[in-house]
């Protein structure tokens, strides 16, 4: 008696259309029209016997037995991508395609410095990047989306392994005319927290920011409502207040053209730890802290 198994393509639409939940966006995704899609799914359900997903005109539920196989589906994908990366790993290192997902408060500063570094020293390697939050980020690595993700600690990540590439000091920086003589340095408490303002949720510099003045109220009273440091510094510059920027940005340039000073957090912990971080047990664990060795080098 033969057995038909799923194949990883019928699977991989699978997880695509529950992640994106629409299959125009999940076909996009799968890089195959949408016909070609809905197919390759028909035939998993009648191959396997059971329909996974209700379909209707607006919107696609997926059966409880649909979830399940959706998930194992999800897992099955990641140990085929691990059993290329143990052919991979066992070749030329740093070598072919590699996934990596950088926060947005590390990609625009720090990478136009490495990339041009690594190009030049692994000329074979083709880097996939990502920009995304912190918990994206996380949440990528883990579903097998990306192999490796360069964010900032402290920050929870699950199950991952991690090497520390170096520390990033935080600098308060606010417009001239709130000090009549700029100090060398800013104190916790000589922050005002009417003033403050900070990176909105779902940013861990926010976080990083907070925890290194270790006052509780600051997170009561400070306004979350920068998308981006650079909309930070444009609403610092035009005198709305003050907030916190990473030695990283400050270095890159980001106050060129403002009037706005920066200068170095005065605390018992100012800075954040940029790391490389990758899922526990990776078979690209070796190919992982080379990458990291080069970026540490290229910082």
């Amino acid at each position: 008696m033969n057995t038909y198994l799923p194949t990883l393509k019928q699977l991989q639409y699978l997880v695509a259309l529950k992640e994106h939940g629409h299959f125009g966006r999940a076909a996009e995704a799968s890089f195959v029209t949408q016909s070609t899609l809905s197919a390759g799914l028909r035939e998993l359900e009648s191959l396997i016997g059971v329909t996974l997903v209700e379909r209707t005109r607006r919107v696609v539920r997926f059966t409880p037995l649909g979830l399940r196989i959706a998930e194992k589906a999800r897992r099955i994908l990641r140990e085929a991508e691990e059993l290329a990366d143990l052919a991979r790993a066992a070749g030329k290192p740093l070598s072919g395609e590699l996934r990596m997902s950088v926060i947005p408060t590390i990609a625009p500063f720090l990478l136009p410095t490495l990339l041009p570094k690594l190009r030049a020293d692994w000329p074979e390697l083709k880097l996939y990047l990502r920009e995304e939050p912190s918990q994206a980020a996380c949440d990528a690595l883990h579903r097998g989306q990306v192999d490796c993700v360069l964010l900032a600690l402290p920050y929870g990540c699950g199950d991952v392994e991690s090497v520390e590439l170096f520390e990033d000091r935080l600098f308060v920086a606010f417009p001239p005319d709130m000090a009549e003589e700029p100090p060398l340095h800013v104190t916790p408490a000589a922050i005002d927290e009417d003033r403050l303002l900070l990176l909105e949720d779902g940013h861990c510099l926010k976080d990083h920011a907070l925890a290194a003045c270790n006052r509780p109220e600051l997170r009561a009273e400070a306004a979350m409502m920068g998308t981006s440091l650079h909309t930070l510094v444009q609403m610092v510059d035009n005198g709305l207040g003050m907030t916190m920027l990473p030695q990283m940005a400050v270095d890159a340039g980001i106050l060129n053209g403002t009037h706005v000073i920066a200068r170095p957090l005065d605390a018992d912990h100012p800075a954040r730890r940029i790391a490389l971080i990758w899922r526990k047990g990776s078979p690209r664990e070796k190919e992982f802290r080379l990458l990291a060795e080069a970026l540490r080098a290229a910082a």
